[in-house]
């Protein structure tokens, strides 16, 4: 009878040191394909971040002023109370124009490789110079932009005390550099991930931990890795089998619209994966509003297999311990409109209008 209890009482021992060997392997290969969110924003190239010039992004960031309609604000697309998106397919622009494409998260984007779904924005800076002139999006220009921002002396002063070197500090690149600034302040700290990855093992429960191990050993972290579990680089979608045009518009051909490149046609950025629960609908398209199809739709496009319904289930909690602190933003007091500010345009102008 002792023989049978110690016989027991060893392979028990045996299971759980060999269990918490696995744990060890599981957490030391995520540890390796993903980092943690620092405390602190990464340096920007050649953009110093002081807390001067990012209250002045934060007020240009919340600052429909800027849009031709003087409705359309940057968090108007990428609302920080919804985890940096706008939770439509396409987003809604002047004169209630759809966008093409899904508007990305803005919170962590500047962990992004580049910006936009095709790469075609360097950084944050850039990115920002686009929506502001888009005709679909707040469709306005640089000239009266500027003028918007000159006719309000608070608007003068903060841009005095955020380029205080300049003689001149109030010009489109300073607006968009200020908006940078602020954008890459917007970082989700201390998910159960990243407290995972910093060595608490008991940061995620079994079945978590079981949906990281298949999201690596399927293939997913392929894609999405490193510290912004995505956004490092870019990838056809479809890598094996192509969905169908009611997710890949077969008009939108990604990338090629930037490189001219044939190899380059329906390739994307691979995006994000951090807050991903809060972010629906996803791909590029928005069709897709439920994680469960996403993750299964792109089992077979982008790895080729179908991916069980159990699996699916336990890849979808390990996602769900992507979601971290959302940043707390005050929304600011703004400059009062002047005499001089440029008054709002409600229509959509034709090219080459005066007024735009």
């Amino acid at each position: 009878m002792r023989v049978k209890i110690y016989l027991f009482t060893a392979v028990m021992v045996v299971i759980i040191v060999g269990a918490a060997w696995a744990q060890d392997d599981l957490m030391k290969k995520a540890q390796n394909l993903f980092k943690p969110i620092l405390t602190t924003p990464p340096e920007l190239k050649g953009n110093t971040l002081t807390p001067e010039k990012i209250k002045l992004g934060e007020m240009l960031y919340f600052d429909p002023r800027l849009s031709l309609s003087g409705l359309i604000s940057c968090n108007t697309c990428h609302n920080l109370g919804t985890a940096g998106v706008d939770l439509q397919e396409t987003s809604t622009g002047h004169g209630w124009q759809r966008g093409p494409r899904n508007a990305p998260t803005v919170l962590n984007s500047v962990f992004n490789i580049a910006q936009f779904w095709d790469g075609r924005a360097k950084d944050l800076a850039e990115q920002a110079k686009g929506p502001v002139q888009a005709s679909v999006e707040m469709s306005n220009n640089p000239e009266r932009v500027m003028a918007i921002l000159r006719s309000m002396p608070p608007y003068v002063e903060a841009f005095k005390n955020s380029f205080p070197k300049e003689r001149n500090p109030v010009t489109f690149d300073n607006m968009v550099d200020a908006i940078e600034a602020f954008e890459a302040t917007l970082l989700t700290l201390n998910s159960r991930f990243d407290q995972y990855l910093k060595g608490n093992a008991d940061a995620l429960n079994d079945k978590e931990e079981e949906g990281l191990r298949l999201f690596i050993d399927k293939g997913c972290a392929g894609c999405h890795n490193g510290v912004n579990i995505g956004g490092s680089g870019y990838f056809p979608f479809g890598v094996v089998q192509r969905p169908g045009a009611e997710i890949l518009p077969p008009g939108d051909k990604g990338r090629f619209m930037v490189t001219k490149t044939a190899s380059d046609e329906y390739v994307f950025k691979v995006p994000t994966l951090r807050n991903i629960e809060l972010t629906r609908p996803y791909f590029h398209s928005g069709k897709v509003w439920n994680l469960k199809e996403a993750v299964g739709i792109m089992g077979s496009a982008q790895l080729g297999i179908q991916i069980t319904e159990v699996d699916i289930d336990k890849i979808t909690a390990f996602l769900q311990t992507l979601t971290g602190e959302q940043p707390k933003v005050e929304y600011p007091i703004l400059p009062p409109t002047t005499d001089d500010t440029p008054r709002p345009i409600l229509e959509i102008l034709e090219k080459g209008d005066a007024r735009h």
